[in-house]
């Protein structure tokens, strides 16, 4: 954990092996495959469908506590500030929520409270950096997490587009992605770029459990096309991402 905390403050992020993922949130390997049955249960995201990507997809809402509190929050629209998403800044999109069984996931809750201390650890730093004058680490505050569980399908004439708004921020402090499977698809690889527009990183999630974290203030990111390998077969692209903002 404390690797994870110093890269993604040092550097803006930060890649978890299966292992070391699994190790930090006190579960076993085999917890990718339990999570992957509910990607069965993702509906259509009628927004990606306007612009031609076949996406499944649900949304949750948390308050975190620095104290390691989780609150659910009221469903309500998802709406991204400005300097963020360039294809739907300030729209209101409505999602169907996650499921009972999945908001009371045990590995859920382990998972937010490890991405809150992580995303502590980037307060930690930005206020070394103001100077001795500023508020300790330890200040009160809460974060607004928000879960996001992805399908994103490849099919042979349809565009498999992880990322349709291309290179963009969410408009948050942190910004994770879990990958809990791939199906028969090339592609979708993860790349960042520093402000100026320099890519820092690139890396395919390939194993489920594999986990990017990236500082979203400092960096920009976006996913390659997925294609099908075979296309008379279904094939599709799993992730959770996960973001904190501070609240």
């Amino acid at each position: 954990m404390e690797e994870a905390r110093r890269a993604v403050a040092s550097r803006g992020w930060h890649v978890m092996s299966p292992a070391e993922a699994a190790r930090c949130l006190g579960v076993d390997a085999g917890v990718w495959v339990r999570l992957a049955a509910y990607w069965e249960d993702l509906v259509e995201d009628p927004y990606a469908a306007e612009r031609g990507t076949s996406r499944l997809r649900r949304l949750g809402e948390f308050l975190l506590s620095r104290a390691g509190g989780i609150t659910p929050l009221p469903h309500g629209a998802f709406v991204q500030p400005e300097d963020s998403n360039p294809l739907y800044v300030d729209v209101e999109r409505h999602f169907e929520p996650l499921t009972d069984a999945f908001r009371a996931e045990p590995v859920l809750e382990a998972l937010v409270r490890m991405l809150g201390e992580v995303a502590a650890g980037l307060d930690a730093a930005g206020l070394d950096a103001a100077g001795p004058d500023a508020p300790g680490p330890d200040a009160p505050g809460e974060w607004i997490v928000r879960v996001h569980p992805f399908r994103v399908l490849a099919q042979a004439g349809t565009r498999g587009l992880p990322t349709p708004e291309g290179r963009h921020k969410d408009g948050v402090t942190l910004v994770s992605s879990l990958l809990i499977g791939r199906e028969n698809v090339t592609g979708g690889r993860s790349t960042l770029y520093d402000e100026d527009g320099r890519e820092i990183a690139a890396i395919t999630l390939s194993e489920p459990g594999t986990l990017l974290l990236s500082d979203d203030r400092a960096t920009w990111h976006a996913v390659s096309p997925l294609h099908p390998r075979d296309p008379a077969r279904p094939a599709h692209r799993d992730v959770l991402v996960t973001t904190l903002a501070a609240r």
